[in-house]
């Protein structure tokens, strides 16, 4: 009896093109780690230039969580039903337009609207690299191709913030999003030759010509073809949709892993979006202070690489409890105030390690947890709604600074959302074993 196309990829070794399809999902998430983090990089001199407060400011830098809430629930879902490579593209136009709009923004009101734009594609986009990073490994490696996509964010935030520091030395801030519309626009023709749609996608889905297309595919990765596909379970069509999340298989997975990403959001992008502004704030040049970001990221990258490789030893779940419980600590320390740029680089570093190691864990949770047919949908809610964490993140630490609050304070506060997180998932895991 001959193999599935989905059997043949998840016995067989990973061929050049499946490392291929990977790095650029990992590309793409580096991608967008620049374009989320191109606010956070121009918004000391957008302070500067609009004369606005720290309570105004956080609400821009929370535009495009809340686009990617959105996006990330509705393109998602859509990712589902029409594929992951359409999905991507779109996303990639999305993104484009919405860095040249902030470019050109005169206003708080317009730049606003243009990162809510961005944001939108960056969402959608998350969900369906994360489908296809995982569809596209084997099963022996899915957990570390998916946690290794994670990683392009902190290293995309890196190259941009390195190069964030020069342009902002020279330039102003409008620079940060004219590099990012470029680099954005890039992508769109690599994506359209070398990231063809997932295998797993279009055995499941069938949508017309998919065994040609399937068998296209296998072609170039070197494995054999197939001779038909098996007929699709009753339903299938119909059930990629919101509310298959929710039907009783899937339900307490979908609520406690949206829950749990949503406190521990809120904390990562706290620290991730007000580094430059609270080190400004202390005496430094935004170049100094895009400098500290950017060691926050180096930290992430390790946290994130450290974590896909620990995932093939031990158990995904228990490496993001452990990963939260010392994130809150050094978040909280990181709010105590340190005595130079030195020693704020280090512990902005050290904090960015175990924070982005649990998001990069999170993922590779959701690629487990949901199955093919949910899961750019699956994916795309869990990110959304936790997004709405990561808006309210520098939200609430604004007006928190507004209303008086000292940095350790603030700091204390915000870290608590990765204590909710890991306490939600020692949860699962208790309910999970139950069951």
């Amino acid at each position: 009896m001959s193999q599935s196309p989905i059997e043949i990829l998840a016995r067989s070794r990973m061929g050049a093109m499946q490392f291929v399809a990977v790095a650029m999902c990992v590309a793409l998430n580096a991608l967008d780690g620049f374009d989320v983090l191109a606010i956070s990089f121009a918004a000391p001199g957008i302070a500067e230039q609009w004369g606005i407060d720290r309570g105004a400011l956080g609400v821009v830098l929370s535009m495009e969580l809340i686009g990617m809430a959105v996006g990330s629930v509705l393109l998602g879902t859509i990712a589902d039903r029409i594929g992951r490579r359409p999905t991507i593209l779109s996303c990639l136009a999305l993104m484009a337009g919405g860095m040249v709009g902030a470019a050109l923004a005169h206003s708080v009101a317009e730049l606003s609207a243009y990162r809510l734009l961005t944001g939108l594609g960056i969402g959608g986009m998350l969900a369906a690299i994360n489908a296809m990073a995982a569809e596209y490994a084997n099963q022996k490696n899915r957990s570390f191709a998916v946690t290794i996509m994670a990683a392009g964010y902190p290293l995309g935030a890196i190259a941009g913030g390195s190069i964030t520091t020069v342009l902002l030395t020279h330039y102003p801030w409008q620079s940060v999003f004219v590099f990012g519309a470029a680099a954005t626009a890039v992508f769109i023709p690599l994506v359209w030759f070398l990231l063809p749609e997932s295998v797993e996608y279009l055995a499941r889905r069938q949508p017309r010509g998919a065994l040609e297309r399937i068998n296209r595919t296998l072609r170039r990765m070197g494995h054999e073809t197939v001779e038909t596909l098996a007929p699709i379970e009753q339903g299938t069509k119909k059930s990629a949709g919101m509310a298959s999340l929710f039907a009783a298989d899937l339900r307490v997975r979908t609520l406690v892993l949206t829950l749990a990403y949503f406190a521990h959001i809120m904390t990562f992008y706290f620290i991730i979006k007000w580094i430059p502004k609270i080190v400004v704030d202390m005496g430094y040049h935004p170049s100094e202070a895009a400098g500290v970001l950017v060691w926050a990221n180096v930290g992430g990258a390790s946290g994130a690489i450290l974590l896909g490789l620990l995932s093939t030893r031990i158990n995904v779940r228990w490496l993001v409890i452990g990963a939260l419980a010392v994130g809150f600590a050094l978040v909280a320390y990181f709010g105590q105030g340190q005595a130079d740029l030195r020693e704020l680089a280090l512990v902005a570093a050290c904090a960015g390690f175990f924070t982005n190691a649990a998001i990069v864990g999170f993922y590779a949770l959701m690629a487990l947890a949901f199955p093919t047919d949910v899961r750019a949908g699956g994916t795309g809610f869990v990110i959304g709604v936790g997004r709405g964490g990561a808006a309210l993140g520098p939200i609430v630490a604004g007006y928190l600074f507004v209303a008086g609050a000292g940095l350790d304070l603030v700091a204390m506060v915000m870290a608590s959302g990765s204590v909710v997180a890991a306490i939600s998932l020692v949860a699962l895991r208790l309910r999970t074993a139950q069951s």
